[in-house]
């Protein structure tokens, strides 16, 4: 089941970053998104940390990686307008997947860090912590720490948070994850699929929205 939305914690944290995620927005690139239909037959065990309902006619899959900074450009630039405008109206079931990309040294503990928030239903409160302040923990060498502040600052239970991140308890699952989405034909991140594309590369609300359309026109919607 979806999790309900809760736009409060958006709000905060957009409030605390916007003079450091303004110099950030302008000084990363956004590669032009590709198009290609997803392969079928595959469907993961993992159906990705969900917001919305489960009763929306689209759903919008996004595999995305947290220490990518064309995923934090989206999700700074694009994701209110997403969670306001698509999410909250009952248009789009949206769901997030796992997708570290090599290289990147701090991102698999970035994922688990988000994974265990989850397990006190606190995902898109570290979602949102991890993506807007990416500029700080990425130049840091001890990045659980702040992991471990952002924990403390989303209101979850921190010893418990402690535990799940000690045991790497999702790990295997996060690995798991990536593999269904390079099954899917994921290479790059962010990658969406929206009624049966996949559309590699960052993507403005406006394209986000021809998509939904086309996705809804099957069924008449439009």
């Amino acid at each position: 089941m979806g999790q309900p939305l809760n736009l409060k914690p958006f709000y905060v944290a957009l409030a605390v970053i916007a003079v450091a995620g303004a110099a950030f927005i302008i000084n990363s690139r956004v590669s032009a998104p590709t198009v290609t239909l997803v392969p079928a037959g595959t469907t993961p065990a993992f159906p990705g940390h969900t917001m919305g309902s489960d009763s929306a006619p689209v759903e919008i899959i996004e595999y995305a990686d947290f220490q990518c900074p064309a995923c934090a450009t989206f999700a700074i630039l694009t994701g209110g307008d997403v969670r306001r405008k698509l999410v909250a109206t009952g248009r789009v079931r949206w769901s997030f997947r796992d997708f570290p990309l090599p290289g990147h040294d701090k991102a698999p503990l970035a994922h688990l860090a988000a994974a265990c928030a989850g397990e006190q239903n606190r995902f898109w409160e570290m979602h949102d912590q991890l993506f807007f302040n990416q500029g700080t923990w990425t130049r840091e060498r001890r990045a659980d720490r702040i992991f471990e502040q952002y924990a403390r600052t989303i209101g979850v239970d921190v010893d418990a948070y402690r535990t799940c991140v000690a045991e790497q308890r999702h790990m295997a699952r996060i690995a798991a994850t990536k593999e269904s989405g390079i099954a899917l034909g994921v290479g790059s991140t962010p990658s969406f699929i929206v009624g049966g594309r996949l559309v590699a590369g960052s993507i403005s609300y406006a394209n986000l929205v021809q998509l939904v359309e086309q996705a809804e026109a099957p069924a008449g919607g439009r």
